[in-house]
């Protein structure tokens, strides 16, 4: 049923850069550390670098759990799930590693997503992810539903943000700076953008 791959490649890479939607999951190092589940989605946020690193687009939202998790022992699933066609589920389990807006590598990691424009979601970071393991398995009760197109809410809400104004609304928000657990979470003020 299920099949362990030394890499991405062909069938499997494939699979994947065709999903529409992905889940990445993270938890702090703590036991008792609350455990995030998050979808992530919008066409062009998603690229293979190469066949054991991907990575995709951080984008404004409500908290940072992921960057903060990552940040403290960056440990990361990403799951894709076949919707249509055959069943499938493919894991990249790896490490993962927020790369901010200010560091020297952004400006090349934005090469590999020229189908989106970051500036329209009030971009944050980009995940870069080294894969350790990558698995699927049958998914054979994931139910069949149809995509229809990516919503246009999160582009209009954040087109109209600057750098200021970014900072300012993630400043209000209980859980950017720091974790629901406490940890540290998004570099506040957001670092400038070097591109």
């Amino acid at each position: 049923m299920g099949k362990t791959y030394e890499r991405i490649d062909g069938r499997l890479r494939t699979f994947i850069e065709a999903q529409p939607l992905f889940f990445t999951a993270t938890a702090p190092l703590a036991g008792d550390g609350t455990v995030n589940l998050s979808p992530k989605g919008l066409t062009g946020c998603f690229a293979v670098l190469d066949e054991l690193t991907v990575a995709y687009l951080d984008f404004a939202g409500s908290n940072a759990e992921t960057i903060a998790h990552l940040r403290e022992n960056g440990r990361i699933t990403l799951m894709w799930c076949a919707f249509q066609g055959p069943p499938n589920i493919v894991r990249v389990h790896g490490r993962g590693e927020p790369v901010f807006r200010d560091d020297p590598r952004f400006p090349e990691l934005l090469t590999h997503f020229p189908d989106i424009d970051p500036t329209a979601h009030g971009l944050r970071a980009v995940i870069v992810v080294s894969a350790e393991l990558i698995r699927d398995t049958c998914g054979y009760a994931v139910p069949f539903m149809a995509y229809e197109s990516d919503r246009d809410l999160h582009g209009k809400r954040f087109a109209r943000e600057d750098d200021a104004s970014l900072s300012a609304y993630f400043t209000k928000k209980e859980y950017i700076a720091s974790s629901i657990d406490g940890l540290p979470g998004l570099p506040l003020p957001l670092p400038p953008s070097t591109v």
